[in-house]
């Protein structure tokens, strides 16, 4: 227990700084590389800042379910550029795409309340995205004749890895609220966004016109000339003499021998817009490796290793409800309300009710949702829940070994003052009740 209490407040702290650090960003707002020139000749920030300060709100809201985050990008959506932008790109400059995303999630899981007429306009811009990498919206994804998207001759895998991605998740978005993609040449299936994303790593692992897969040690012909420098030089377990840095570069560098250290799992910049490839260690456009190639391509793969059979994120409300129920089941939960079984005339009530239940795949799955209410003059703290019978996922707390407390983002509950937190499993009503608590 005490591990998990320093934990708890680890995360506490986390949030803290993330907080401060987004407060920080949006009262100083400037571009990083005004201040940092040099980065301008590498990592030029082109879109500005509007995109991060969506991104880290839409992400911030995401971990820690704080409303001001929400309220940000519903008051900033329209003026910052995240409902006006049309993209056809993702990658680390530019994440307008990224954040329309999310916050489509959002809207798809009910959250946008007052937001929603902003929150849609995320989504309009979120599905032309999606159809233009699918070749189906009024400007599409240019593509090479073997089929991988290109952007630019500088490092394209990153672009192609990163909208993978977002094609990846948004196809389960979709398939968790029975939607389909609205595209400008008519509605298309979740399922096609998931063929896309296999498409590009079937390209990315070899599946192309030349054969080639550009990860590093993956197949029998891939780059052998990393444009890395570690890659480049000697192991220390062949060689333990001293290199130096400039050493490194003037004796190895510009070996054409291939790679001594292979950079296994890398994932380099990759082919032409005509699917060309030149495999030399001084051909930095094409042959340099990169974390934001791969971080993406790895989010895709897991979810292709978990199948193709209709997975579902079970979001934790789904509206609108995709299959209501017509007629009551057998055994169709009823409502109920879970007191403190300890007095009467607790401090804290429990509300319980179902708020709505779906089919999928011959089971009928029920969300319900519970409301604790601190109905005391004080303020109510280390609170410790009992929850049995649960038998899906919950939102809105954290595990303490076998008990419950307040989420990560949270400490106290004020006098008056509710929280709720919801789940969803096919059974009846689990049963809560407070274990502790100590009220100050």
């Amino acid at each position: 227990m005490p591990f998990l209490l320093s934990t708890y407040y680890i995360h506490i702290l986390i949030f803290g700084f993330c907080f401060q650090l987004f407060d920080f960003a949006d009262k100083y707002r400037g571009k990083y590389d005004s201040s940092i020139t040099i980065a301008q000749k590498y990592y030029r920030s082109v879109s500005g800042y509007n995109d991060e300060l969506l991104w880290a709100a839409a992400w911030l809201y995401q971990a820690s379910n704080n409303q001001y985050y929400l309220n940000y990008l519903g008051k900033n959506g329209d003026s910052m550029g995240g409902t006006g932008w049309a993209m056809t790109e993702f990658g680390w400059d530019v994440k307008y795409a990224g954040v329309q995303t999310l916050v489509a999630k959002f809207l798809m899981q009910g959250k946008a309340g007052m937001h929603a007429p902003v929150f849609e306009r995320y989504h309009q811009k979120a599905e032309h995205f999606m159809c233009s990498l699918i070749g189906k919206g009024t400007r599409n994804v240019q593509k090479t004749p073997g089929g991988l998207m290109f952007r630019q001759r500088w490092n394209n895998m990153q672009f192609v890895t990163s909208a993978s991605f977002l094609a990846t998740v948004y196809s389960d978005y979709l398939a968790s609220s029975r939607g389909t993609l609205r595209c400008a040449a008519g509605n298309v299936a979740p399922t096609q966004l998931l063929s896309f994303a296999k498409s590009q790593v079937d390209y990315l692992l070899g599946d192309n016109p030349r054969g080639t897969s550009y990860m590093v040690g993956y197949g029998n012909n891939f780059p052998r000339q990393v444009h890395h420098r570690g890659s480049s030089i000697v192991s220390i377990k062949v060689d333990s003499k001293f290199i130096a840095c400039r050493q490194g570069y003037a004796a190895w560098y510009t070996r054409k021998a291939s790679d001594p250290n292979v950079l296994t799992g890398a994932v380099v910049g990759g082919p032409d817009a005509y699917d060309n490839f030149a495999d030399e260690r001084d051909n930095y456009e094409q042959t340099e490796p990169a974390t934001y190639n791969n971080a993406p391509l790895l989010g895709i793969l897991a979810r292709l290793g978990s199948g193709h059979s209709g997975y579902n994120q079970l979001l934790p409300e789904a509206v609108p409800v995709p299959k209501p129920v017509a007629a009551k089941p057998k055994a169709e939960p009823k409502a109920k309300s879970t007191p403190n079984p300890a007095t009467t005339s607790s401090p804290i009530s429990i509300q319980q009710k179902m708020t709505t239940s779906w089919n999928e795949k011959g089971r009928t799955y029920y969300r319900y949702s519970i409301v604790m209410t601190n109905k005391s003059s004080k303020t109510l703290k280390d609170l410790k829940l009992s929850i049995s019978k649960l038998y899906g996922p919950i939102w809105g707390l954290t595990k303490f070994g076998n008990s419950y407390g307040f989420p990560i983002y949270l400490n106290s509950l004020p006098a008056g003052k509710s929280l709720e937190f919801v789940y969803i499993h096919a059974a009846s009503p689990a049963d809560v009740s407070v274990s502790s608590y100590n009220l100050a």
